[in-house]
């Protein structure tokens, strides 16, 4: 995968949870608004995530260092390179609901999104990453180096309370 910015190699699976849920709330308003100032921010905080991580994405932020913390959730470590896959994922769809609604498509716009928010809400509410489930393929396949499946095997997954 392309090394720009400095993704983490280990996520707290929480706090991506919670920035998926973030995700969905975004979504579903820039659904219902069809405003481009949410899609545009829906498709930064996902840029920002697959190049530098949490870093610059203000969800992220607000997940790590807040709503975590103040719900007591503690620390599940899991793999990073997983999770900058879905996010790579994210921006993707993002980026063509942005595309879609720029152009009018409104129908096409808010199907894209629907499916964002389907996954979104998937690993928010139940934990499933469907981008970390395609990456599982990926390294199967040998499309994804192998000194990245490696760092996947050899993390050591901890729960702390």
């Amino acid at each position: 995968m392309i090394r720009i910015g400095s993704f983490p190699d280990t996520v707290n699976e929480y706090a991506a949870r919670t920035v998926a849920g973030l995700v969905v709330i975004l979504s579903l308003a820039a659904i219902i608004t069809q405003s481009l100032w949410l899609v545009g921010a829906l498709f930064y905080g996902f840029s920002a995530r697959v190049l530098y991580g949490p870093k610059f994405s203000l969800f992220a932020k607000l997940a790590i260092h807040g709503i975590v913390p103040l719900l007591g959730l503690g620390s599940k470590i899991v793999a990073g390179p997983p999770k900058r896959f879905a996010q790579l994922v994210g921006a993707i769809f993002s980026g063509t609901a942005f595309a879609l609604l720029y152009f009018g498509q409104v129908f096409a716009f808010q199907a894209v999104l629907g499916v964002l928010v389907l996954f979104a809400s998937l690993e928010s509410i139940l934990g499933f990453c469907a981008g970390c489930f395609v990456f599982g393929f990926l390294i199967k396949w040998g499309w994804i180096p192998e000194e990245v499946c490696e760092k996947c095997n050899n993390l050591q997954f901890v729960v702390k309370k």
